[in-house]
């Protein structure tokens, strides 16, 4: 298994910072563990790292430096994020009642190759796989990738539903960190679940890859492009399965639940009461992988079973694979 190979376009970010904030950071030397750069008005800016925020200035940030930052980024769209081209960062920000601007995070975007390496046999299957797990936890990085590979090293037609440019990056020319992957973007987030379904019918890919998966009408459009046996790559929101499970809207992912009452007799050959929960339908993605953290992974290989398993009141475990420092991977 080999190393992970970073790319960060940081020198990009750097130069659209206010230069009393660029040169503090530059100094610091920690362009590695760098997550965000935090600009509130009134607020000393800040650099925040994994369990820790280092002040940049003592003088907080004023209008000034908030308007040299957005003159340099790209425009803003509904969900209040922006980007810079052909990079994979995101500024997003804050507004006031009166829709100015009075805060801006600028969040790192690395692409990171190899972190599908682990799961590889999995990407490779065709079959759809679902990832699970808590904000900047690598969801986006694994789907990146997993289109990259299936784009270039398996040579399928595939196409990214790219809703906040998080994925490809920002500007009409995507990052090359999704290699000869297509990109549609979305002109607004309740818009996301159209663009998935005019994927299908206008561009005839065989993976459609998807980021966040948030809303009922998203759901269905998932299981439509399923139903049309095209794989999908996606994130969800959630932390577990069984939080996915109970979620009303988003359960349909993974089959679905509902009552059914049973016939006395069948009731009597179940030894069960006479209403009870089952699957409702096919699950729309076959394996769900719930990422407990960046190189350790939870593995639902099949997605059905463990839904039938678990109204059945019994935990089926998952499979646990870790990345270990040197680049191998390991099922424990």
């Amino acid at each position: 298994m080999p190393e992970l190979k970073i790319t960060d376009d940081l020198e990009q970010l750097y130069q659209v910072l206010p230069p009393r904030v660029e040169a503090p950071l530059r100094e610091m030397n920690r362009r590695e563990q760098l997550l965000e750069v935090v600009l509130d008005l009134g607020r000393e800016p800040e650099a925040r790292f994994p369990g820790e925020a280092v002040l940049l200035a003592e003088d907080p940030v004023e209008r000034d430096d908030l308007e040299y930052v957005i003159a340099r980024v790209g425009d803003f769209g509904d969900d209040n994020r922006a980007g810079m081209e052909r990079t994979l960062h995101r500024i997003s920000a804050i507004r006031n009642r009166q829709g100015k601007i009075v805060g801006l995070t600028c969040r790192i975007g690395r692409s990171i190759y190899g972190t599908v390496d682990i799961i590889r046999d999995m990407v490779d299957t065709g079959k759809s796989i679902l990832f699970l797990g808590r904000p900047g936890i690598g969801k986006t990085t694994k789907l990146r990738e997993a289109a990259r590979v299936l784009a270039d090293e398996m040579n399928k037609r595939v196409v990214i539903v790219d809703t906040s440019n998080e994925i490809a990056g920002d500007g009409d020319i995507p990052h090359p960190g999704i290699g000869r992957a297509r990109r549609m973007q979305v002109r607004r987030p309740d818009l996301q679940h159209a663009v998935m379904i005019e994927a299908v019918e206008n561009h005839m890919p065989e993976v459609i890859v998807i980021d966040e998966i948030g809303t009922e009408a998203e759901a269905l459009a998932s299981r439509t492009i399923a139903e049309r046996g095209v794989q999908l790559i996606g994130t969800a929101h959630g932390n577990s399965f069984d939080n996915l499970l109970v979620n009303p809207t988003l359960s349909d992912l993974v089959g679905g639940i509902h009552a059914v009452t049973l016939s006395d007799e069948e009731a009597k050959r179940r030894g069960t009461q006479k209403t009870v929960l089952e699957r409702k339908a096919p699950p729309t993605f076959d394996i769900v992988i719930e990422i407990m953290e960046i190189n350790k992974l939870a593995i639902h290989h099949d997605v059905g079973e463990v839904v039938d398993d678990y109204l059945r009141g019994v935990a089926t475990p998952p499979e646990i694979r870790v990345r270990n420092a040197d680049g191998t991977g390991e099922v424990i």
